[in-house]
């Protein structure tokens, strides 16, 4: 088995290393013939000879599949090196990593949750089970009374996410469900974001709970273009929101920083 010289686009390939070169062609080769996660990869495909690498080569590609997520290696009898399954959770935590140091605004942000939300509120209309109702009224019972802490209030911001996020996870459209769960991860992780949910709103409280108690009436009685423009609005309010409390933080620390430079001068 070779590396085929037409798998990758010429200048692609001037920039792979072979050990990227040999775990891209492992993985297709997994695609191709159908192996599933838990399937054992057929050991000859991982023989230097049959590739045409050196055993240093092989094994760093076989590493990286590992950290992609894409095999796992087992040792002793009945091991072998297996297909494995990337979780969205441990893929969406690499995408985060991607922004980690150069973080997109609030606005880049809810330019797509205005799009997306509303899409995935009205992909479960009338589509939730019992378990799904329960589950997103567990999430609002937790955000129902007002925060006594900084603390609670965060959390209460924190339960309002998750209750998108238990959206997600009923959503039929699983490329729809990731990219609205890795906006949420985002937002989580922004720290302009997590100062704004430690800061006391009660209306804002009150707005989201109105929002989401009219959504859930809405996706119960499967009305998808309800669910829809309930979800819009909601995410016009949220955007206007946040930008409205970012722009007045970076406000405040503009004053602070003039007020510390005339002072020292």
């Amino acid at each position: 088995m070779r590396i085929p010289e037409g798998a990758t686009d010429p200048k692609t390939r001037k920039r792979l290393r072979r050990p990227d070169m040999v775990a891209q062609q492992i993985r297709e080769q997994i695609v191709e013939a159908g192996l599933r996660p838990g399937d054992r990869i057929p050991a000859e495909w991982l023989q230097p000879e049959t590739v045409r690498v050196s055993r240093g080569s092989l094994r760093e590609a076989l590493k990286v599949l590992e950290f992609q997520g894409l095999i796992s290696t087992r040792s002793g009898p009945g091991g072998g090196v297996f297909v494995a399954s990337v979780e969205p959770g441990e893929a969406i935590r690499m995408l985060d990593n991607l922004f980690l140091f150069d973080q997109p605004t609030i606005a880049d942000i809810y330019t797509l949750r205005k799009q997306l939300e509303p899409e995935l509120a009205a992909s479960v209309a009338g589509t939730l089970t019992d378990e799904g109702f329960q589950a997103l009224q567990g999430c609002i019972r937790l955000y129902e009374d007002e925060p006594k802490t900084a603390e609670e209030e965060y959390s209460q911001r924190l339960a309002e996410l998750d209750f998108h996020e238990e959206l997600a996870r009923h959503c039929k459209n699983p490329i729809l469900a990731f990219t609205c769960s890795f906006l949420l991860s985002l937002l989580r992780d922004m720290t302009v974001c997590r100062s704004i949910y430690k800061e006391p709103n009660p209306a804002l409280r009150e707005t989201g709970l109105h929002y989401q108690v009219k959504l859930l009436r809405a996706i119960k009685s499967g009305d998808a273009e309800l669910c829809r423009m309930i979800m819009r609005g909601h995410m016009i309010e949220a955007e206007k929101y946040m930008k409205e409390r970012a722009a007045m933080r970076t406000r405040g620390s503009t004053t602070a920083q003039m007020v510390t430079t005339s002072r020292s001068s």
